[in-house]
């Protein structure tokens, strides 16, 4: 009895683990209508070939975004690379040039609707990689976030 327990409670544990990641979504319709229905804003991560990984690995990948991203927004990530497909790749350039994105990695955080077929979107703000850390990351991101308090 106590092994099947054992058991069970490692493979529970495993699930937990796994569903603590954050997902990412490439879809921007997918997400739009997500964070419509809970009430966040996307955070859309703009990279693509021979951008800095170390967003990725010092913000992105550590416990304390995905704690924070979860309850906060929608996460979306469009690559500009060349592994894309085309019309993929075009709905991100053309996102890319509406919010004025530059540097690669870079991130935008905005509200969309979508009404009669065309999507609006209200850009909240920009935030892009400063070598300080997910905590710091996070800081200026609540700042765009909730920029009264």
């Amino acid at each position: 009895m106590n092994r099947k327990l054992l058991i069970l409670l490692f493979f529970l544990v495993t699930f937990l683990m796994k569903a603590q990641n954050g997902v990412w979504t490439t879809n921007v319709t997918d997400a739009i209508a997500l964070s419509n229905e809970q009430r966040k804003p996307l955070l859309i991560l703009f990279t693509g070939t021979g951008a800095s990984e170390s967003i990725q690995r010092e913000v992105f990948n550590t416990i304390e975004f995905q704690n924070w991203s979860r309850k906060k927004v929608i996460l979306v990530k469009l690559d500009l690379s060349a592994e894309t497909s085309s019309e993929i790749k075009e709905q991100s350039i053309k996102l890319k040039n509406a919010f004025n994105i530059i540097d690669l990695p870079e991130v935008c955080f905005a509200f969309a609707n979508t009404r009669n077929g065309k999507t609006m979107f209200q850009a909240l703000g920009k935030l892009s990689y400063k070598n300080e850390g997910a905590r710091s990351w996070i800081s200026e991101s609540e700042l765009i976030l909730n920029p009264s308090e």
